[in-house]
């Protein structure tokens, strides 16, 4: 198996669903289908014993829904990647679960190239946000002195944490941060490690969604 195949579980509760999705990604050598999963107990067993890189994730399920696993995934294993995979279709709900660190999230509706686009992005870049997650946060970004104060009134950033922020937003790996802006990869993780303190994210994903939707990036320049 080459070493840069990306490995995959999918968790969904209806089996022809997970038939299909398994299908589709048998057209990419680059990914395989490790595990399927119909609850989030059955995941919580099966991702020590296939590790995956990436997990699809539907949210309702019996037993252990998708919000409880990725709750637990982000506490036991947060190196790994979470796509939203479900019919759920509201600002809410999409704005919940980025906030919560997933990396991606989409209806079920996709087409199979946004799903391959998705899965190689999370990998490389560490979050996906496509239109619909995109409408989600600047609609939050619409109403967020209607609801309770944002992070963003409490975090101070230098101008080089800004410059790295706005860099993480646009997608840009910690050596490719370095390379822009003449410091090292080590620096440039530093400034990523501090802002997700600062922003009390759960991880770069979340950093991205917070960062967006208290203002600090704006939307239309990523």
């Amino acid at each position: 198996m080459n070493m840069d195949t990306i490995r995959i579980i999918l968790c969904d509760d209806h089996a022809l669903f997970r038939q299909g999705i398994r299908l589709l990604l048998q057209n990419k050598p680059h990914m395989e289908v490790v595990a399927e999963a119909a609850t989030g107990r059955e995941l919580m067993d099966l991702v020590p014993h296939y590790t995956p890189d990436v997990i699809l994730l539907d949210l309702k399920m019996p037993h252990v829904d998708g919000l409880e696993a990725t709750d637990w995934l982000r506490k036991v294993w947060p190196e790994v990647k979470i796509i939203v995979l479900s019919m759920i279709n509201t600002d809410q709900m999409i704005l919940h679960m980025m906030e919560k660190g997933v990396h991606g999230y989409l209806l079920k509706d996709v087409e199979a190239e946004e799903l391959f686009e998705a899965i190689d992005h999370v990998v490389t870049k560490g979050v996906y946000l496509n239109e619909r997650v995109s409408q989600a946060l600047l609609k939050g970004m619409q109403h967020r002195t209607r609801n309770k104060p944002t992070l963003a009134h409490g975090v101070t950033l230098t101008d080089r944490e800004a410059e790295v922020l706005q860099l993480i937003c646009e997608g840009l790996t910690s050596e490719e941060i370095g390379e822009k802006l003449f410091i090292s990869k080590r620096t440039a993780e530093g400034h990523r490690k501090t802002l997700i303190e600062k922003f009390e994210a759960r991880n770069t994903a979340a950093l991205v969604v917070k960062a967006i939707k208290d203002g600090w990036v704006e939307l239309k320049q990523l």
